[in-house]
């Protein structure tokens, strides 16, 4: 069946005799009955079945494709699929997916097997603001949207960058952090990277991490440089340093924390970035309900100054 035949019209929750939970849509007249059907939930796929017309997905299903709880209440014959704030509140832990090697944002200690880093702090804060616990997800650049569908973690933090292709897929939220991408070399090299022309010059090598938008914005814009993809976000920066590489293309910030922490490493054109963006979160799309309560949680992040705090802790 043509996907496009499958949901057409609003979904209605609606209550068989025997207790399953379904949800219907409007009936087609070419619909054969009990053929078997996938229809799309927020771009997970759910099989149902055709019944004199109606696509009939479980409610459970549904629920289960969204990462969310659904409850029954018998008195009323009301089924109601919760938002992910409810589960999450229900669940008592609230999963943050991130990659771990991102500095300042997000970094895997291998010496403490634990996360530290300026959203690893946000996101022990958002657990203690929601009440629960909160256990962290591994995930990589190149697999952090494919993860997040999949419903490996509720929420993505640790320096992402909002953009309108992630956009297209899930929410991100409001922004708590402005930036843009700029050089990390060698002291040596500041007074000849002294633009994007003159690093995208035959023989400068450039180190970049794959998946992410570091990645995006070289594949976009180098066209004469050597480009060498390095999986481990953390290897570059040592890289640079050890003259494997020239460049490396990078967020400003986690390109002025490398300068500050090696003297072998220096921050250039921080303050005349080649892009201008924001930092946000990462989440599913389609729940107004957790998305409204996280973006009104971070403007009270930053009336209360925590943000600035943070700030002060990991940037300066």
């Amino acid at each position: 069946m043509n996907k496009s035949r499958l949901l057409k019209g609003v979904l209605a929750l609606s209550l068989f005799a025997s207790g399953y939970f379904a949800a219907a849509a409007t009936p087609y007249a070419n619909a054969n009955s009990d053929q078997s059907v996938k229809v799309i939930v927020d771009g997970k796929g759910v099989t149902g079945q055709l019944v004199e017309g109606h696509a009939v997905v479980s409610a459970r299903a549904m629920a289960d494709a969204l990462g969310r709880v659904v409850t029954w209440d018998s008195k009323e014959n009301t089924v109601q699929i919760e938002s992910r704030l409810d589960t999450i509140i229900k669940r008592g832990v609230i999963r943050i997916g991130t990659t771990g090697d991102y500095k300042p944002f997000t970094y895997l200690n291998p010496e403490t097997n634990t996360y530290e880093g300026h959203d690893i702090d946000t996101a022990k804060q958002l657990a203690k603001d929601l009440g629960v616990e909160v256990e962290f997800v591994q995930t990589s650049w190149r697999r952090l949207m494919d993860d997040l569908l999949a419903d490996k973690f509720d929420i993505a933090m640790g320096g992402i960058s909002r953009t309108l292709e992630r956009q297209k897929k899930a929410q991100l939220t409001t922004p708590y952090l402005d930036y843009g991408k700029s050089p990390l070399i060698r002291p040596e090299d500041k007074d000849k990277f002294t633009s994007l022309d003159a690093i995208d010059q035959p023989g400068v090598k450039i180190g970049v991490n794959p998946g992410g938008t570091n990645q995006k914005f070289v594949n976009e814009h180098i066209k004469k440089a050597e480009v060498i993809v390095v999986e481990n976000n953390l290897e570059i920066p040592d890289m640079v340093a050890d003259g494997k590489v020239d460049v490396m293309i990078t967020d400003s910030i986690e390109a002025i924390r490398y300068g500050k922490d090696n003297p072998r490493l220096y921050a250039a054109l921080a303050d005349r970035t080649f892009t201008k963006s924001q930092m946000g979160y990462l989440m599913h799309r389609g729940d107004s309900i957790f998305s409204n309560w996280v973006d009104l949680w971070m403007q009270e992040m930053k009336l209360k100054g925590e943000f600035t705090k943070l700030e002060k802790k990991w940037l300066d």
